[in-house]
């Protein structure tokens, strides 16, 4: 063992002496490691804190094709540890050294252990962090590693549900909105990564993170050029907005199979038609996923308003039952009635404005109308009104 930066031994069935660290994934801290008459692998070490058991979901994913193996796994000082062995490299050192982006025929190769793993775990788990950096290349074979974020298929709660990690570049819509993951939520992360080996790039660019949630939500990735039709379909038909319209993971492989063989012109007419059509799907689902976070974007700021109107109504009730006792307060449907004498205050309830008001140059969000009322004067006035808007009219984007 020649290694000049030697660590610590951990004794599990074997004596693991560490070297260097190479890397990290999840929770993880992850090491060259020897033990005698075992060929080198690499230790994981996963502090033992709340959700880093996720780690070991695979520890022991016997007969689950292209999944990086545990050789072992224990205990150590406050630590989980797997052992594993120590793949070649990962799909983004390939990508590296191919100079970003990979020929056809060796992106469907890697495409096609990647489906085959996706097929193989769909209905006990979702990996939720599928990238380049997480696929190894283990015994001539592309394998999905480090599962530090991942969640059993069928969990619907969990004490640490980490619904907020994500790598940006590969998160699925849903993702972005803190919904369930599912076998879907790979497919998309597939679907980016399929993008990327073919094209050199990611579909979303960001670069910062409110970038990124606005473009996997809202907007299609620029279509891929010298790309196989049927396989450029694929690929869109993975980034597809709503979860539940991607293709499931078995569908995936049988098409990435066969996506090398020679069409007829009339095969190759109807994947053309074929793409038009995923293509028109895309854009209607972008326009209904514009939609949707547009409402959703209303209806947080409608919540926003309704609370600092409830603040103000809260601070003039103050006011005005401080310096006037024998006011009368009413809280009906319609909305706040103070009355004094014959006179009165009537503030009506929070209604939402759902879009662009017609004519005006900024966004109204919410209003309510305020009524005062007097007793009638001998030209007949007997009080006024004014509506009080929530809205962004002084500064874009800043509502009040």
């Amino acid at each position: 063992m020649n290694n000049p930066n030697v660590g610590p031994i951990i004794n599990l069935k074997h004596r693991w002496q560490l070297g260097d660290r190479i890397g990290e994934g999840g929770f993880a801290q992850v090491y060259r490691a020897w033990a005698e008459g075992l060929k080198p692998a690499v230790v994981k070490l996963i502090p033992q804190l709340p959700g880093a058991e996720r780690e070991l979901l695979f520890e022991h994913p016997e007969g689950i094709p292209n999944i990086v193996p545990t050789i072992e796994a224990g205990e150590w000082n406050d630590h989980w540890v797997l052992v594993m062995p120590e793949a070649d490299k990962s799909l983004r050192d390939y990508l590296d050294e191919n100079g970003g982006r990979l020929t056809v025929d060796d992106a469907v190769a890697a495409l096609i252990d990647i489906a085959e793993a996706l097929v193989a775990i769909e209905r006990h788990v979702v990996h939720r962090d599928l990238k380049p950096e997480n696929i190894l290349l283990l015994n001539g074979r592309w394998c999905l590693a480090d599962f530090g974020i991942a969640k059993y298929a069928e969990a619907t709660t969990a004490a640490n549900t980490m619904k907020g990690a994500k790598t940006p570049p590969y998160a699925a819509p849903e993702v972005w909105r803190d919904e369930s993951a599912t076998s879907a939520t790979d497919v998309y992360a597939f679907g980016v990564i399929a993008y990327e080996l073919l094209t050199g790039r990611w579909p979303f660019a960001g670069p910062d993170p409110s970038d990124f949630r606005r473009q996997h939500i809202e907007d299609l990735a620029e279509p891929m050029s010298g790309i196989p039709l049927k396989l450029a379909s694929l690929v869109e038909e993975c980034l597809y907005k709503p979860s539940e319209t991607r293709p499931r993971p078995q569908n995936l492989l049988a098409r990435l199979q066969t996506s090398g063989a020679e069409a007829s012109p009339g095969a190759l007419r109807l994947q053309a038609v074929n793409a038009q059509a995923v293509q028109r799907i895309a854009e209607e689902q972008r326009a209904q996923s514009v939609a949707r976070a547009e409402a959703e974007r209303r209806q947080q700021l409608y919540q926003v308003s309704d609370q600092s109107l409830t603040a103000i109504l809260d601070t003039l009730h103050r006011q005005i039952e401080d310096n006037a006792h024998t006011v009368r307060f009413r809280d009906d449907p319609v909305g706040k009635t103070w009355r004094l004498e014959s006179g009165g205050l009537e503030v009506n309830h929070n209604r939402m404005v759902p879009g662009q008001i017609d004519g005006i140059p900024f966004d109204v969000i919410a209003f309510t109308q305020i009524l005062v009322f007097q007793p009638g004067s001998s030209d007949g006035f007997v009080g006024r009104s004014h509506s009080l808007w929530f809205c962004d009219a002084q500064t874009q984007g800043e509502f009040r």
